[in-house]
């Protein structure tokens, strides 16, 4: 018999993960550079860094850049709200109900394999060419992720449990609110995470909608202008847009859910 070793922890030093988090970009980074130095990479094909670093000197300094950023998010914000909205009640109505399980999850399941884009001319011919065809196109393809992240985690909810708080005269919302979604929170956030994602991914669809304003109307410009600079400045928002969406629901999984970090330690990942 050899006695067990439990493994050994090793604390990491601050910043340790986040260094190593940055090395792959700035590998990419560094490859673009020196491709472009090389002339490897020529601007008519894409941009070198340093044009791309004064493309957004340019697009910042006469406004462009804030003002299509500002239009962006707004889209991007108001059709995740709606989504967001939207899956988690459908979730909890039909995983928390038999009803609403008998008459909702078939007809959302078939939507929900409807790929998004092909709505793109329906919703051209229903609502135009405004905002409001761009944001319930978002809201669209931000729904389904949540639902079946919701629907999942309050079907896994522990029954036991519930019926204890039924016993002790909990009423249904209550038991809802205080028991089934706090059980299913990995699976909320989980939810969360992909349709923060889509909606960046959705965003980029619903503003060729012949957009006058945001991130892709200055990709539709500098397009008709062989602009690569500014080309690449955009695609690098909308990457920077997914990515801080990552951050934004790894932190709110922190101070939600602590035990979840706290039990990882220093252990890899």
């Amino acid at each position: 018999m050899v006695r067990p070793r439990p493994p050994r922890v090793r604390p990491r030093r601050p910043g340790h993960t986040a260094a190593l988090r940055a090395l792959g970009p700035l590998v990419l980074l560094a490859a673009w550079w020196v491709a472009s130095a090389t002339g490897v990479l020529t601007a008519d094909v894409l941009a070198s860094p340093a044009q791309v670093i004064d493309a957004v000197r340019e697009l910042w300094g006469n406004g462009q850049l804030p003002d299509a950023l500002a239009t962006s998010l707004t889209r991007s914000g108001i059709g995740l709200v709606i989504g967001l909205t939207a899956g988690l009640v459908l979730g909890v109505v039909t995983g928390f109900t038999r009803l609403g399980d008998e008459l909702l999850d078939s007809s959302v399941q078939t939507l929900r394999t409807i790929p998004f884009l092909s709505l793109v001319p329906l919703f051209m011919v229903w609502f135009g060419i405004n905002e409001t065809a761009k944001i319930l196109l978002i809201a669209v393809a931000t729904t389904f992720p949540m639902y079946v992240s919701t629907y999942g985690g309050v079907r896994g909810a522990d029954r036991k449990l519930v019926e204890a708080m039924r016993s002790f005269g909990m009423g249904r919302l209550a038991i809802v609110r205080e028991v089934v979604l706090p059980g299913a929170l990995p699976s909320l956030l989980a939810g969360l995470r992909l349709s923060m994602t889509l909606s960046v991914i959705a965003l980029i669809a619903a503003e060729e909608i012949n957009a006058t304003a945001g991130i892709g109307y200055l990709m539709a410009q500098a397009q008709s202008y062989a602009r690569t600079d500014v080309l690449a400045v955009c695609i690098l928002v909308y990457g920077l847009l997914g990515l801080t969406a990552d951050a934004l629901v790894r932190l709110l999984e922190r101070a939600l859910m602590p035990w979840r970090t706290a039990g990882q330690g220093g252990a890899p990942r």
